[in-house]
């Protein structure tokens, strides 16, 4: 186990407890920082502190540009399948494509199956390889993945992180 994702969890974990909690009362924050060190304790006992649970390699630096992306991608989609639902006809052509996965690393093409994911209107169904099978509701959508913007941004994203 590495320092900097035991380090990074801890950071993470941290921050977390603070924002959904909101208290900054003494007793409180020993009460946070004691689950924090359980938790911490718990996942180096199980041995799930690794690159593929805390991505320490990744930092934040290349997430500042890859999630104000991602996050209008969302907000695109979001538009385009409220425009099916709400469409007299709903024009749905729901279908499977394979999408090829060119990131290099196990994370980078988890990465890229969960933003598929996270864009409404496709689900990643099953990773195996370079491929991710993914079921789309409208074809208009799946084209968007099939172009391979979204795998060439986590390809950046991985070059930033090395």
């Amino acid at each position: 186990m590495k320092m900097s994702y035991f380090i990074s969890l801890a950071v993470a974990l941290s921050a977390t407890w603070l924002l959904w909690s909101g208290h900054l009362e003494p007793f409180i924050l020993i009460l946070g920082g004691c689950s924090v060190l359980l938790t911490l304790w718990l996942s180096a006992r199980m041995g799930v502190i690794d690159e593929e649970g805390v991505p320490a390699d990744f930092g934040i630096r290349p997430f500042i540009s890859f999630a104000p992306w991602l996050m209008w991608e969302i907000v695109k989609s979001n538009l385009e399948v409220t425009k099916i639902i709400l469409s007299p006809k709903m024009k749905l052509k729901r279908n499977l494509i394979e999408v090829s996965a060119d990131p290099k690393t196990e994370i980078g093409k988890v990465i890229l199956a969960n933003s598929i994911t996270l864009t409404p209107g496709t689900v990643s169904v099953n990773l195996k390889d370079d491929r991710i099978l993914v079921h789309a509701l409208s074809f208009e959508g799946a084209e968007e993945d099939l172009s391979g913007e979204m795998s060439a941004r986590v390809c950046k994203l991985e070059k930033q992180a090395t």
